[in-house]
């Protein structure tokens, strides 16, 4: 048996197409990158001075890409990102530097899409750097509102702030803090967004097939922390509020169990309002160890079904009564 196969042999059982899942996690990734609305009006001066349409901030992109010879292929199930072959270096093109786009891998977009964050709300992104994600949120809520990004490592706080200052974020409040002790004052918020550390398994594809699964005590350790980070954000979620709960890892035991074990009678995982991907239902027994009927409604996005990388998300909403419904 081969390295990557030997390594992610534990989902076989998991997986629809083995063969297939293998041979996508060796291919590399397709470039991904979207059109920024915050700035239409820079879109439109760029796209009128290379002679191309000077329309919405997706249509002027989209022309612009294409007049120097690019393959623009439209994300059909995300307005304004585009799959772009023949682009090298993206972050040194003027469109990237003005903060006209963004690249960003397509699983990563998921996220911050079917969280639904709306003009006016309340928002945290508990995990947030580097911030794309944050920045997706800010421009689904047209700027309005308060949006705050936080993340605990120094490190990445400066991508964080760089990223929101290029792309033109302005309703985001950029916090420092260990998101396990996020000051329950606060709070509440309409939604939340954890993007959770995980053991990276789904980021396989960056390394050309590099990747692969973390021994078994760090997926331990690594799911102590992540229910930690979601028990403090359900504290924070209002009654009534949504929360999407994402890791780029294939790990049960960062995933469906960690629902599992934090979420009581007064959260359900609803199926993702989304139309265009595919995805493999989530585990509700795992290793011997039955788990809460709607962990069905986590999706698992394994690399193969949209030629992506690895990515698992749910959706999970607070009732406002905090009694259990149907699942």
């Amino acid at each position: 048996m081969d390295p990557l196969a030997a390594r992610l042999q534990r989902y076989r059982d998991l997986v629809d197409d083995w063969q297939a899942f293998l041979d996508a996690c060796r291919r590399p990734l397709p470039l991904v990158v979207w059109a920024n609305p915050l700035r239409g009006a820079h879109a439109r001066r760029v796209a009128g001075a290379a002679g191309a349409h000077r329309g919405a901030p997706a249509e002027a992109l989209h022309c612009v890409l294409a007049r120097r010879g690019l393959q623009v292929r439209p994300l059909g199930w995300l307005h304004g990102a585009y799959r772009v072959r023949g682009l090298e270096r993206p972050g040194h093109t003027l469109e990237h530097f003005l903060g006209l786009m963004h690249v960003q891998e397509e699983v990563s977009l998921i996220p911050p899409a079917v969280l639904g964050a709306r003009p006016g709300e309340r928002v945290l992104d508990l995990c947030a750097a580097p911030g794309g994600k944050t920045a997706r949120l800010a421009a689904a809520m047209g700027n309005r509102g308060t949006l705050v990004a936080n993340d605990v490592r120094p490190q990445r706080l400066r991508a964080l702030r760089a990223n929101c200052e290029r792309l033109g974020a302005l309703n985001v409040v950029v916090t420092a803090l260990d998101g396990t002790r996020f000051p329950l004052a606060a709070g509440p918020f309409d939604r939340i967004l954890l993007d959770a550390p995980c053991s990276c398994e789904g980021n396989v594809r960056q390394s050309a097939g590099g990747g692969g699964r973390a021994p078994a005590a760090a997926l331990v350790g690594r799911s102590g922390l992540q229910a930690t980070l979601l028990g403090r954000a359900w504290k924070l979620l209002r009654p009534g509020g949504t929360l999407v709960y994402a890791t780029c890892t294939f790990a049960p035991e960062e995933n469906e169990i960690v629902l599992d074990g934090v979420l009581g009678e007064d959260a359900e995982i609803a199926p993702l309002p989304l139309a265009g991907l595919r995805w493999a239902p989530g585990v509700c027994a795992w290793q011997g160890r039955s788990l809460r009927p709607d962990c069905r409604n986590v999706a698992r996005f394994w690399p193969h079904l949209n030629d992506t990388g690895g990515f698992t998300v749910a959706l999970v909403r607070k009732r406002r009564d905090g009694h259990a419904g149907p699942t």
